[in-house]
């Protein structure tokens, strides 16, 4: 988590959770993740990694946070050069900030924030400067896909690419569903973003985890308490995806090229 790519590029993944001891073995059992203690300044954090390399971490919620309200939910953080740069270019382009800027010692400046139609998110100022490895898109373990289901899919676009520079990719037409844009983020797309179904109670960020067959993932899921929301279902490019709930009701997603 202390290492930076480029500005407007997801660099972490993140579960906040008020049962982290649960989380991680579920999370383990199901994508695979090996998990260890990060040393802290006293709040419970646990890197979670695969192939010996980092792909998230989980965050355990303190009571005054769950009392105030923080859902249990995964959460993106997207590099930026400068966050109080960026705070202020946000809140001009209707952006929300949740919780200000602040440091977190040996790793980096962060805020979280959301857009315009509450999806939330966080941005992020590493310390070190250091490249992140390169992971290969289909690499099990780690995020294969980032998906928004927006308040208003070309209001969110104007917003994210006017402030993370992203760029617009194959554009899918659904239907009803309406048009799924993907984008990149300096090469291959990355993620994609669609306005979400009106029954949806808010905007929202959803990340894919790469499995090796999504089956077998699937039947980890429900064996381990979670439950199948959608799919398993083949979209454009080969891959198979499904839509999933943790036993604590965050929401998560799988990816595979195989079934």
């Amino acid at each position: 988590m202390s290492t930076t790519r480029p500005a407007g590029i997801f660099i972490w993944y993140e579960l906040m959770t008020a049962d982290s001891a649960a989380a991680i073995e579920f999370y383990s059992h199901v994508v695979g993740w090996t998990a260890a203690a990060m040393p802290s300044s006293g709040v419970p954090y646990t890197l979670l990694s695969s192939g010996g390399v980092n792909a998230g971490g989980v965050l355990q919620l303190s009571p005054e946070m769950c009392a105030a309200g923080v859902p249990e939910c995964w959460i993106g953080y997207i590099g930026v050069a400068d966050v109080d740069a960026m705070i202020e270019r946000l809140k001009a382009a209707g952006g929300v900030v949740h919780r200000a800027p602040e440091d977190i010692p040996t790793v980096g400046r962060f805020a979280v924030v959301a857009d315009p139609h509450g999806a939330a998110f966080q941005i992020m100022t590493p310390i070190s400067k250091e490249p992140l490895p390169e992971i290969a898109p289909d690499a099990p373990g780690h995020v294969g896909w980032r998906e928004l289901h927006a308040g208003n899919a070309d209001e969110a676009w104007t917003f994210y690419s006017e402030l993370f520079g992203w760029t617009k990719d194959m554009a899918v037409d659904m239907g009803p569903m309406g048009v799924y844009q993907t984008f990149a983020t300096g090469g291959a797309p990355v993620g994609g973003m669609m306005t979400k179904p009106a029954h949806f109670p808010s905007a929202f960020w959803a990340y894919y985890f790469t499995v090796p067959t999504l089956d077998a993932a699937i039947e980890r899921v429900k064996a381990r308490g979670g439950q199948l929301l959608n799919g398993p279902h083949e979209v454009p490019g080969g891959s198979f995806i499904a839509n999933c709930m943790d036993p604590r009701g965050a929401m998560f997603s799988l990816v595979s090229r195989s079934r």
